[in-house]
């Protein structure tokens, strides 16, 4: 896909949603979308159990901690659940931090790192996009 935008953004990749309990989103979302999850998959490098639905191109993505010290389970502690990311897909990973790192954002890794649903991924602060917590992706 062709884009305009900075550096190989391509479109809303997904948005990640932190959930307390697991199961009972799962049903939730379900039920608001009318089918099933397509996928579930632990990323233990990160400390987390996630759930992908699909509408359409849209993806959302349910996020639960897999132990206590894990992001999710800081941001659930401080802000409750809720909407925890948005993520973007982008064409090169590498140059997309080589740019937003030259316009001031502050990166949350120094290199991508292994992401659910067969992506590399990278954040930006939340302090650098008015709030909300930026997830850059490419697949691998």
């Amino acid at each position: 896909m062709d884009s305009n935008l900075p550096f190989g953004l391509e479109k809303i990749e997904h948005i990640g949603i932190a959930v307390s309990e697991l199961e009972p989103a799962i049903a939730t979302y379900t039920t608001l979308f009318g089918a099933p999850p397509y996928k579930q998959e632990t990323v233990a490098s990160q400390g987390v159990h996630t759930v992908f639905f699909k509408m359409g191109e849209s993806k959302i993505e349910l996020l639960a901690a897999t132990d206590a010290q894990s992001p999710i389970a800081k941001f659930i502690a401080k802000r409750g659940p809720g909407i925890h990311h948005i993520a973007y897909a982008v064409k090169d990973i590498e140059a997309c931090m080589s740019h937003f790192k030259e316009k001031g954002f502050t990166l949350l890794s120094s290199a991508p790192v292994p992401g659910a649903d067969a992506k590399k991924i990278v954040f930006l602060h939340p302090k650098d996009t008015h709030g909300t917590l930026v997830e850059l992706c490419e697949d691998v």
